[in-house]
């Protein structure tokens, strides 16, 4: 056995850290005029004094009855893709943030009051932050690091991507600014600080790296996040995401949380996004998008193969509205566009982002892939309207996992279902259905590209089945439309 003094394990320790991240140690009394790496660690200081003078705390009032906006702590992507849990009322943190801060509604009765950040990238006082924080406000008050207060309006706000604008109304003389980067340029593991009023601590600082890139959170068809593991908690909404250099690379929006405080998993809008929205935003308060007229969904090889694809590529057009561009331009349910004003469609994310910076009315070509044969396709772009959202109302095994109702008038109205098809009623857990990802209230209009309209004939399909074989879904949910691609069981249920 070796028993080593504690100073020698210091020291080795020491040296098994240095050995690991690739840093050389001169050896004690040996002259190294090399500075080490370890001293050149990141300064944060003055990039701290440099840019807090231009992040502000923003506080709002909202009309008591208005939708709560508290920030960022309810921000947060809908299912999770890894478990978690609500909150419990036993929480102490929780408890000692309610003490200390109060409850974020206030007294019954009372407007309710909310916190969020911001930054000042205009000397005239033009102010970044989320929608999120600023949607319903009636009073907006921002306040500086030195403790000046004043009033603030909005510009403008796209909830699509979470950003609006703001101006003070009440100030004079040019206000300090942060300088906007280049988000693109951004690389995996490069470090990256977030700044903001977390739990409305004005003037905080944390410090991470850049996790990921074009991260998806499944916020809405717009999604394209920075992921960090800077420390971003409820407060730091609409704060800003700085690197190194002192220069803006995203607005702080959203977290993963089990508890809504932070787990290491934060989420930043990148800056080049809303670099291409400020300033229609500033002009006319809204953003104005193309429209195609499409629901669409990722080629899977589960999908590639049903459709007897060769590549996993492109967006699979799962419904076409009508009236729509799409549909006027006769693109047609289980198409895949591949390519897209002169742009090659590899995921079906791309492509709403293409049609959504595409000026309304311009006339685009696109080619898709039918029968698999490339098919071009002359489009003239409209104006994407603000979406009706139809609740998926539901209710009904076999050898699929799931049981199925016919499709009622009154089931079709409230759905806004036309042309038959039969409803989801019950889907078993672990069942080949289940997997794929269907849900209960979806309705099933087309089993391996026939059309279904009455359960006997999706029984009828689905009794041929043998296992091993492909079965293509096409449903509606909601207002949309999808392909799900799953396998049939390899022996029957009863």
């Amino acid at each position: 056995m070796i028993h080593l003094r504690s100073q020698n394990v210091k020291t080795i320790c020491a040296l098994s850290l240095a050995g690991f991240l690739g840093f050389t140690t001169p050896v004690r009394g040996q002259s190294d005029t090399r500075h080490s790496a370890l001293t050149n660690l990141p300064d944060f200081t003055v990039l701290s004094e440099k840019l807090s003078p231009a992040v502000v705390n923003i506080a709002i009032t909202q009309a008591t009855g208005s939708p709560n906006q508290a920030p960022l702590a309810q921000r947060q992507p809908p299912a999770p893709p890894f478990g978690g849990q609500d909150p419990s009322g036993d929480d102490p943190l929780g408890e000692l943030y309610r003490r200390f801060f109060g409850e974020p509604d206030g007294p019954r009765g009372q407007p309710r009051q909310g916190l969020g950040s911001g930054v000042v990238i205009d000397a005239k006082g033009i102010i970044l932050t989320n929608n999120h924080v600023v949607e319903n406000a009636e009073k907006i008050t921002v306040r500086f690091a030195d403790d000046r207060e004043f009033n603030a309006k909005m510009l403008g706000r796209d909830a699509r991507t979470d950003i609006a604008v703001l101006q003070i109304t009440d100030g004079k003389g040019a206000f300090p600014v942060a300088p906007l980067g280049d988000s693109a340029k951004l690389r995996v593991g490069e470090w990256v600080v977030a700044m903001g009023s977390p739990f409305g601590l004005d003037n905080t600082l944390t410090v991470g790296v850049v996790s990921a890139k074009g991260r998806r959170i499944g916020a809405g068809p717009y999604d394209n996040f920075i992921q960090t593991d800077a420390s971003i908690n409820p407060g730091n909404s609409g704060g800003p995401l700085v690197n190194l250099r002192g220069e803006v690379v995203g607005i702080n929006t959203a977290i993963f949380s089990r508890s809504g405080g932070n787990l290491g998993i934060g989420f930043a809008i990148p800056i080049d996004i809303v670099k291409e929205i400020v300033p229609e935003l500033i002009k006319t308060g809204k953003v104005t998008r193309g429209w195609l007229g499409v629901n669409i969904q990722r080629v899977t090889p589960e999908i590639a193969e049903s459709f007897g694809l060769k590549e996993t590529r492109g967006a699979l057009v799962a419904g076409v509205m009508a009236a729509s561009p799409a549909a006027q331009a006769d693109i047609r349910v289980g198409d895949v566009i591949v390519e897209y004003n002169n742009n090659p469609v590899v995921s079906a994310d791309q492509l709403p982002i293409l049609v959504a910076r595409t000026p309304v009315g311009e006339s685009v070509k696109a080619v898709v892939v039918r029968d698999n044969q490339r098919v071009p396709v002359n489009l003239r772009i409209a104006e994407l309207k603000d979406e009706q959202v139809v609740a998926a109302v539901a209710p009904k095994p076999n050898p699929l996992g799931l049981t199925v109702q016919d499709l009622t008038p009154q089931i079709a109205e409230t759905l806004g279902v036309e042309g038959g098809g039969v409803v989801v009623a019950s889907v078993q857990p672990q069942s080949a259905a289940a997997e794929a990802g269907v849900r209960r209230g979806d309705v099933i209009l087309e089993v391996n590209r026939k059309r279904i309209v009455s359960v006997s004939a999706f029984q009828t399909l689905i009794e041929q089945l043998k296992g091993g074989d492909n079965v293509l879904f096409l449903l509606r949910r909601g207002n949309d439309s999808l392909f799900l691609a799953l396998k049939a069981p390899g022996s029957r249920q009863g």
